[in-house]
């Protein structure tokens, strides 16, 4: 039997005390650059703060929770042919590949800064609407129709 991997502790964040920022700026983070990572996610929330008038924080934590994907579907090999599989997706993942896609989808954008792109998505993910929402549903729906192929879950 393999050994499992330890878990790392992330530490909190030094503004909100809070782990999930500090993973968020984790996957922000370009060659090490954690204290611009930060400032960018900080900025961010300052000008999802103005623009809403509610508490930045709140607004990323309703963005994460919307963007979040309760089923994926798994590629499985059953006599010759690939099924789509539909799964439910584990719960360190779910956060995982909500932020990763909000980031993703926060640099594609077209405004000035990355901390106007982000802060633009996570307004636009709160509000259920914006490509990282898009994409949590669009996953949903693939899910939705390979419901059939559920009874090959391994």
């Amino acid at each position: 039997m393999r050994k499992k991997a330890a878990k790392h502790i992330t530490l909190p964040d030094p503004r909100f005390g809070d782990v999930q920022v500090t993973k968020f700026v984790n996957n922000l983070m370009y060659d090490g650059k954690k204290n611009k990572s930060f400032d960018i996610f900080y900025n961010a929330i300052d000008l999802v703060s103005e623009k809403t008038g509610e508490d930045g924080l709140e607004v990323f934590r309703k963005a994460i929770s919307n963007v979040t994907p309760q089923l994926e579907v798994r590629s499985r090999r059953v006599g010759g042919a690939n099924f789509q599989i539909p799964q439910p997706v584990r719960e360190n993942r779910k956060v995982s590949l909500a932020m990763k896609w909000l980031i993703s989808y926060s640099r594609g954008r077209n405004e000035r800064s990355m901390a106007q792109k982000l802060a633009n998505e996570i307004m636009a993910a709160a509000k259920e609407e914006g490509a990282a929402y898009k994409k949590k549903e669009e996953v949903h729906k693939m899910a939705e129709a390979n419901k059939a192929f559920s009874h090959y879950r391994f």
